[in-house]
């Protein structure tokens, strides 16, 4: 364990749970999409449609006979993603409280009760996956890992304990294409594989980004990122090695046509190049800043333009 990480029994540090402000609860229907935090779910919807979508256009099959699974593997990626927001939630209003970022959420100001975001969590992931059963068992297989890593890898254990915590919760956010294209085909082309790397490679560089910005907020936290426990130049170097992987394998995508390959190395190349250059850079949080930004678009438009070449 770090030697930053504050212990929960420290009673200066950290609000304990029984002691939040849930005595009158006013939370509106406002504050519960709140914790769903549905900024993220329909982020990761982009790719769980390109999955579906992808899916159906390279197993030949008519996209009108499909709307059904497409309507079933979107539904319940939304509830799985909705439900482990609502998880995470509970199970760090504690810490949340401590960090500008997250002390006004419901679960800390005491709008939303504990056991209210608890069952909320638990409810849309129960429907989430049952949905995504229902177009295969492969798909739900998939929602419930994804799940799994982020409640109780990820947010339960090492978000708490090691600084490899943003490398291996990348497994749950990379999981929503493989949902997308196991709801269609559950043997799994090659390329719904390359999608899960892609995802996978990209969160490190873009969640160190943000510990960059918020390095003394999960200092005070007692959160290990690794901008905490390493410092910035070896969160730095780390976040350069991630951008160099993710080239190549974003050009295992070639079958997608001239075009879009044009595009991802354009993608890649720029955004490493600006990796590159918070090398000699006087003022490390601007950079983090560009290089969060970037990433954001670079996943936008790479998903986007993978949709669009395949019309």
């Amino acid at each position: 364990m770090s030697k930053t990480q504050t212990t929960f029994d420290d009673a200066d540090k950290v609000i304990k749970a029984d002691s939040l402000p849930e005595a009158n609860p006013t939370g509106t229907w406002k504050d519960f999409l709140t914790i769903a935090k549905m900024g993220i779910v329909i982020s990761n919807l982009i790719t769980v449609f390109a999955g579906v979508f992808l899916a159906i256009k390279f197993n030949s099959l008519l996209f009108m006979d499909e709307l059904n699974v497409l309507a079933l593997a979107v539904v319940g990626s939304a509830f799985v993603i909705a439900g482990g927001c609502c998880l995470n939630n509970y199970i760090d209003r504690d810490i949340d409280g401590l960090m500008d970022r997250t002390m006004d959420r419901p679960t800390v100001t005491g709008k939303i009760e504990a056991h209210q975001a608890l069952w909320m969590g638990i409810i849309l992931s129960a429907i989430g996956v049952i949905l995504l059963a229902m177009t295969t068992l492969t798909a739900a297989v998939f929602g419930l890992i994804g799940l799994f890593v982020y409640v109780v890898v990820y947010t339960m254990w090492l978000k708490r304990t090691h600084s490899i915590n943003t490398v291996v919760g990348g497994i749950s956010g990379a999981m929503p294409p493989l949902i997308g294209w196991a709801a269609v085909d559950a043997n799994l082309d090659i390329k719904a594989w390359i999608l899960f790397l892609i995802l996978f490679l990209w969160q490190p560089p873009h969640f160190l980004a943000l510990a960059m910005k918020r390095c003394e907020e999960y200092r005070n936290a007692g959160i290990p990122m690794l901008p905490v426990v390493s410092g910035f130049k070896m969160t730095k170097r780390q976040m350069i090695w991630y951008v160099a992987a993710l080239i190549p394998v974003s050009l295992y995508l070639y079958p997608f046509g001239k075009v879009f390959t044009i595009l991802a190395a354009v993608l890649g190349f720029g955004w490493l190049a600006l990796g590159l250059s918070g090398i000699r850079t006087s003022d490390d949080i601007k950079w983090a800043r560009q290089m969060f930004v970037y990433s954001l678009n670079y996943l936008t438009i790479l998903f986007v333009a993978m949709i669009l070449v395949n019309i």
